[in-house]
């Protein structure tokens, strides 16, 4: 007997959907009939690419994908951003934060600006996702926040990227307590190495050492990150609120 994951009539919001992970979970929840809220933050390609994306779900479920330009870094932008969700589509039942950013350093020769910046994107966004997420999410949704390896592991020169990914982890577990009272769940997700865009800038003899403690060894696909989304968003996690899910393929440091 197969179980089959329903999302039809629930709306999805995915920050840094243009690509990578968060694409795949648009397609992923657009799959399991979900209406999809896809942000960008208006820089480079992104643009292109999540209207791109659009297309391709509304071709096949026309109105199922729309598209927002929204810098989650700023407070005010993003207060807009889900004002505007609600009076287009009358709020949202999942809220999945996943943009992030990643600017390397050493602690010693980080700037100012390469540590406030991580901080400004991956840790006060998912602060203000989520602060004005749950003003305009119905009762019983759930929010998926992207966590990361890095968090536990330390990885050298990502001191601004491990302490953002570490508060976020964190930050889920506060929020689970604040929200259970309206019966929204709140959890995270700590990849591992995942085969992206962003992992491919990784020197070819690092991702060696990476492989080696990895005992699936093989980097993970963006598949496998977006259907524990899917899952934790599902009835099926019905009871699983303010926890971090690893998907590392087993890595243990």
């Amino acid at each position: 007997m197969s179980i089959a994951i329903d999302l039809s009539g629930k709306v999805t919001l995915i920050t840094g959907a243009s690509q990578g992970i968060g694409a795949q979970m648009a397609r992923t929840f657009h799959r399991a009939g979900a209406t999809l809220v896809i942000n960008h933050p208006g820089v480079s390609t992104t643009c292109a690419d999540a209207e791109t994306l659009a297309a391709q779900l509304n071709s096949l479920r026309a109105g199922s994908a729309h598209v927002v330009a929204t810098d989650v870094s700023k407070a005010e932008a993003v207060q807009r951003m889900m004002q505007d969700v609600k009076q287009q589509l009358g709020g949202i039942d999942f809220l999945i934060n996943n943009a992030a950013i990643l600017r390397d350093r050493t602690l010693a020769k980080m700037s100012l600006d390469e540590w406030k910046s991580v901080m400004d994107v991956n840790l006060n966004g998912v602060f203000h996702c989520c602060k004005y997420g749950l003003e305009i999410m119905r009762d019983n949704g759930a929010i998926v926040s992207l966590g990361s390896i890095a968090a536990i592991q330390g990885f050298y020169g990502q001191a601004n990227y491990a302490a953002a990914k570490a508060g976020v982890q964190a930050m889920m577990r506060v929020l689970a307590r604040e929200a259970a009272r309206r019966g929204i769940r709140a959890n995270a997700i700590a990849p591992g190495v995942i085969d992206t865009s962003m992992a491919a800038t990784i020197p070819e003899n690092a991702r060696a050492e990476m492989l080696k403690n990895i005992p699936l060894a093989r980097f993970g696909l963006t598949e496998e990150v977006a259907t524990v989304a899917l899952f934790l968003c599902s009835p099926l996690a019905s009871y699983v609120t303010g926890q971090t899910l690893e998907v590392n393929g087993g890595w243990r440091g």
